[in-house]
């Protein structure tokens, strides 16, 4: 899986923004290739340690993939004060089989796809080339 250079550099300006929470947004592309990242809110109850993208944002990205736009086809989240691992709340998450799981921490990214329900497969992600960035 290979990653926009605009996508990798808005997610990490997205995470180093408050580094005392979990940052979250998700991701549009295709099966090959996170082509954009879009930040959204984390609503969950403690940010700090856990993450829950917020649902309108969630809701308006299906919405408007049905509609002819861009593929929802993950989210990405930090961890404050962790590897850009999943962790055992993430993987417990994991329902939606297919869909990215792409973990910051740190200033490194980590990228794993969900297998199975509770299960995360590793995934390598690689920077595009400034050609193939330019979506």
């Amino acid at each position: 899986m290979t990653i926009s250079r605009a996508a990798k550099r808005g997610i990490l300006r997205h995470c180093s923004e408050n580094p005392d929470i979990e940052a979250c947004g998700l991701l549009f592309g295709s099966e090959t290739m996170i082509v954009r990242a879009v930040p959204a809110d984390n609503v969950a109850e403690n940010p700090e340690n856990s993450f829950e993208i917020d649902p309108a944002a969630l809701f308006a990205a299906i919405r408007g993939e049905r509609e002819g736009g861009d593929r929802l086809i993950g989210h990405y989240h930090s961890h404050p004060s962790g590897p850009a691992e999943p962790s055992a709340r993430d993987a417990v998450m994991a329902l939606d089989a297919g869909r990215l799981w792409l973990i910051v921490a740190g200033g490194e990214m980590g990228l794993w796809r969900a297998a199975a329900p509770g299960r995360l497969a590793p995934v390598e992600l690689a920077l595009a080339s400034p050609a193939s960035s330019r979506h």
